[in-house]
């Protein structure tokens, strides 16, 4: 009995070990292979990456969305290097693809509100509607010079020195005035004048003025308008164009300067007012 399982050892014990001689070269190549597959995949994702990266500062990139590709695409090669040194190695790789698609469905599932911003941070990066340093407005009533474009926020400061932050899909999904990018600004000055006074005189009056102002540019010519006849007053519009760095500096010396003119002038800028009629039977 013990020689008979003896044997029968002997037997499972020489099966194993020509299995082992049999399996050895194809196991040698497999592990050989996948490792000449990591190394060369590993250079080739460092060049792919340092191509890009040259790309990306040919184009100007923001460098936050820069730093964000780069590790997307980074992590997106390295899981592709690694599926295929895997399959080399003989491994399934169905599960892992499995895996990888659950992951990313509850993930997603979980972040809804996240990914719409982020979603939003690409499309500012991308699309530039308004870069660090430009005073922006949003249809919410927000508005600010922009300190930071961050993937998920935009950062604001209100001209009171408050810092406001914006989630990037509620900026991306609405209408932004930006009123730096242009690189001038032009005034809109709305004044009042008395029903009595001398239209032709208070247009000469108003542009000389614009003409001694030191921030008023010549093109696009500045201009003096009648825009209505009010209830209690006739309205003009005083419009000048001036750069942007120097747009509220401007404004407030045109309003100065307007209302002295006028004054000196002997024109009125009149208050609400309204006529009663009384009747006596």
């Amino acid at each position: 009995m013990d020689d008979l399982q003896l044997n029968n050892i002997q037997k499972h014990w020489d099966t194993l070990i020509t299995s082992a001689v049999s399996w050895a070269p194809r196991i040698f190549t497999a592990v050989v292979s996948a490792l000449l597959i990591y190394l060369i995949g590993s250079w080739m994702i460092r060049m792919i990456k340092k191509l890009v990266a040259k790309g990306f500062k040919k184009r100007n990139m923001e460098a936050s969305l820069q730093h964000f590709l780069l590790n997307i695409i980074n992590w997106g090669l390295n899981i592709l290097l690694f599926i295929v040194v895997v399959t080399q190695l003989g491994v399934q790789t169905s599960a892992f693809v499995a895996m990888i698609g659950a992951a990313g469905l509850a993930v997603g599932l979980a972040l809804q509100g996240s990914l719409t911003n982020f979603a939003g941070g690409i499309l500012i990066l991308l699309l530039k509607p308004f870069k660090i340093g430009d005073f922006i407005s949003t249809n919410s009533g927000v508005s600010g010079t922009v300190q930071a474009i961050d993937i998920f926020h935009t950062k604001l400061i209100t001209p009171q020195n408050q810092l406001i932050i914006i989630p990037n899909g509620v900026v991306s999904n609405n209408s932004i005035t930006n009123f730096t990018q242009l690189g001038t600004r032009r005034t809109s000055l709305d004044i009042g004048i008395a029903y009595d006074a001398d239209l032709k005189q208070t247009k000469e009056v108003l542009m000389k003025v614009i003409q001694k102002s030191q921030y008023a540019l010549a093109e696009p010519a500045p201009q003096v308008v009648v825009t209505a006849l009010g209830d209690s007053a006739i309205n003009l519009s005083v419009r000048v164009s001036t750069t942007t760095e120097n747009f509220w500096n401007m404004n407030e010396e045109l309003i100065i300067g307007c209302k002295e003119a006028l004054d000196k002038a002997g024109i009125g800028i009149p208050f609400p007012q309204r006529d009663i009629h009384v009747y006596n039977k």
